[in-house]
């Protein structure tokens, strides 16, 4: 889809920017003539790359960093955001940490890096983004399919998914009347550096019980952000939408 001019200049901040599906995204925003962050851990080769691609696209962008883990450092993130482009339009939570184990070799350090991560991260940047949000805000939250059809030693980063999932549901209620939408995307196996090992151990099985016959790409998660954070997605809240190919 192109929404035109309708999303040109607003801030796109982009967590997990600098990899994978976060990157898509920053660059699809951009491709919108949006002004974007990219959010990241640290400054790395992969964030500045994404960063030429923003510019090379006629683009404003930003590299902001923070480890989403610890609340200071992921409210970091939007100061750094906000300072550079003074509000906030839509705010993106895609940084994330995914780590299977069996369920009895987790123990509460390895619980807390997958939670500290994906659900205190979320909450914190969002909780420090609000203020900086006007009526028509978005936010688009990301869950994963497993949160609804759990594999063996997902429990734990399951779980974390599904706790995004349902605070983006209770948030859609909250901020409704403030005119801020609240969304979850919840994608299937996407072809990434980190899911190489997974498409190598059972791609072929993945391919199969996909109806569209392939392995889904960061584009085909891109797109849906997108519409989600357009003026077409504006009467979407509440909703995790699966992207996943038909599994």
């Amino acid at each position: 889809m192109s929404s035109g001019n309708a999303m040109k200049d607003k801030v796109v901040l982009v967590t997990g920017g600098s990899r994978g599906i976060g990157a898509a995204i920053a660059r699809r925003f951009a491709a919108e003539s949006c002004r974007v962050a990219i959010g990241c851990r640290g400054a790395n080769a992969a964030a500045e790359a994404v960063l030429r691609d923003v510019t090379a696209a006629g683009a404003q962008g930003v590299i902001v960093t923070g480890d989403l883990a610890k609340p200071d450092a992921a409210r970091d993130v939007v100061t750094q955001t906000v300072a550079r482009f003074g509000h906030i339009d839509v705010i993106v939570n895609c940084g994330g940490i995914s780590e299977h184990r069996a369920f009895e070799a987790c123990d509460p350090a390895f619980f807390h890096a997958i939670f500290d991560t994906n659900v205190l991260g979320t909450i914190a940047v969002i909780q420090a983004a609000l203020p900086h949000m006007t009526a028509g805000g978005r936010i688009v939250n990301f869950s994963t399919a497993l949160a609804s059809r759990p594999i063996p030693k997902s429990s734990i980063y399951a779980a974390s998914k599904a706790a995004v999932q349902t605070l983006s549901h209770a948030l859609a209620k909250e901020l409704g009347p403030r005119g801020i939408t609240v969304n979850a995307i919840a994608p299937g196996v996407i072809e990434t550096d980190m899911t190489a090992k997974t498409l190598v151990e059972r791609g072929e099985g993945i391919r199969s019980m996909t109806p569209l016959g392939r392995i889904g790409q960061p584009d085909d998660v891109a797109g849906v952000v997108l519409f989600l954070a357009s003026p077409d997605g504006g009467w979407i809240t509440g909703r995790t939408l699966l992207v996943d190919g038909g599994v």
